[in-house]
């Protein structure tokens, strides 16, 4: 079974929505997601969303980003996203993105890395404000269609162009979707791990696929650890704590509630700083305390975050939590240039997924989502000016359908893909 559409994109966070959303609505668009349309690590986003705040902020803001990447960061592609980040942010509040505001001002706030506030945030769950917003505005457009729990198992490619994926649909049937262009919004690789604050089925699919077919990769080895997931010994991911709460006031103690370190510097030095805590103090998580953020602001600021606590019985009003490193973030994966193009015609990604080197070896707080949807906003534009002039090629001989029989053990197969590359490049 073959289905022909214009674009097929491959995952529905926050990049795939935003992507869908900038296309004409003469374009057929096709989205696909692994689980439910809900379930990406989009929604999991706590602190928010960077904007430059004025012409004077831009240097401050590229020097913070150079520097919490190890300036192996491309600067081209770090200059486009600060310089795209208030058209962003206006996008978003066009679409129903409720920032927090006092009277007709944005309120901007600090997190680690960062040389002032410019960050945007809806409470302390931003991706979920702004992933189901941008949700709601695709379900209201007429050319766009949804497949939840569909698997991508392949892409079909001559070597040269990519014509479309092979999926595994609800049903458990394998079909053919057939695209003019193919648009990977994937998702980073946070299932591979024990401790992580991803979705467990969000491992690196994409990844794995583009190795198979020669695609470029860049810089698969960079994988962000987020310094404060909330200690549990319970199954399943790791829930977050914000690194905007370091941002307002609350600080990192030992097993003798003493601060051992400056909680603001980028996250993977705080990140070695736990980890030594926790080794001298022979303990498997080290503390964080709130007492210095007003009750109210937690209450307001941080309604899930208190309520998360809560529920593992540690009140951040009254105590300190225990936190520890958990893998957070994919600064590498499929290389692209600065319209999301990857080294095969026809074949974009974005998202975490994709790599244009504004993340460098390590991304700064609260640039995922801005840099998510400015690429993806300019995959759809380079992508809107050329499907007019597509067609569906002759696809007959290029996939042997045989080799998706065992989708386990593909599944499985892939996943190894991944681990090795990662341990190749560490």
């Amino acid at each position: 079974m073959t289905k022909k559409i214009d674009v097929v994109i491959v995952g529905t966070g926050a990049a795939g929505l935003f992507c869908a959303l900038h296309f004409p609505e003469n374009v057929q668009v096709l989205m696909i997601c692994k689980s439910d349309v809900d379930k990406s690590d989009s929604y999991l986003a706590q602190g928010g969303i960077c904007m430059l705040r004025d012409e004077e902020d831009y240097q401050g803001y590229f020097d913070d980003t150079m520097r919490a990447g190890h300036y192996e960061n491309d600067a081209a592609s770090v200059e486009v996203m600060i310089r795209s980040s208030q058209k962003i942010a206006e996008q978003l509040m066009a679409f129903g993105v409720d920032f927090e505001q006092d009277g007709d001002g944005l309120v901007f706030t600090r997190e680690g890395g960062h040389s002032r506030p410019r960050i945007l945030f809806h409470k302390d769950c931003t991706g979920k404000e702004i992933t189901s917003t941008l949700l709601e505005n695709v379900r209201q457009r007429k050319n766009v269609q949804m497949m939840e729990h569909t698997m991508m198992l392949d892409i079909i490619s001559d070597g040269k162009r990519c014509y479309g994926i092979v999926v595994q649909d609800s049903t458990g049937d394998v079909q053919v979707i057939q695209a003019k262009y193919t648009v990977f919004a994937c998702g980073g690789l946070g299932g591979l791990y024990q401790h992580t604050t991803n979705y467990r089925h969000i491992t690196g699919d994409a990844v794995a696929i583009a190795k198979k077919h020669g695609i470029a990769l860049k810089h698969v080895g960079y994988v962000q650890i987020h310094p404060t997931t909330l200690y549990s010994e319970k199954p399943g991911r790791r829930f977050l704590i914000s690194e905007s709460v370091r941002g307002e006031g609350a600080v990192l103690l030992n097993k003798n509630k003493e601060r051992f370190c400056d909680e603001l510097l980028p996250r993977d030095v705080v990140t070695a700083a736990i980890h030594r805590q926790m080794e001298e103090d022979d303990m498997p998580f080290v503390w964080l305390s709130m007492e210095k953020i007003p009750e109210e602001e937690i209450r307001s600021h941080f309604p899930n975050i208190l309520q998360q606590c809560l529920e593992e019985g540690y009140d951040p009003t009254r105590e300190c939590i225990p936190v520890v490193p958990a893998q957070h973030y994919f600064m590498g994966g499929i290389q692209v240039n600065l319209s999301s193009r990857t080294s095969m015609e026809a074949l974009y990604a974005i998202g975490e997924t994709s790599c244009n080197g504004v993340h460098g070896k390590n991304r700064l707080a609260s640039n995922s989502l801005l840099e998510s949807l400015v690429f993806a906003e300019r995959a759809a534009a380079e992508i809107s000016g050329m499907v007019g002039e597509g067609h569906f090629a002759d696809i007959a001989g290029l996939t042997d359908m045989r080799q998706y029989q065992d989708v386990n053990r593909l599944q499985e197969d892939y996943k190894k893909i991944v681990l090795d590359e990662i341990e190749k490049e560490c």
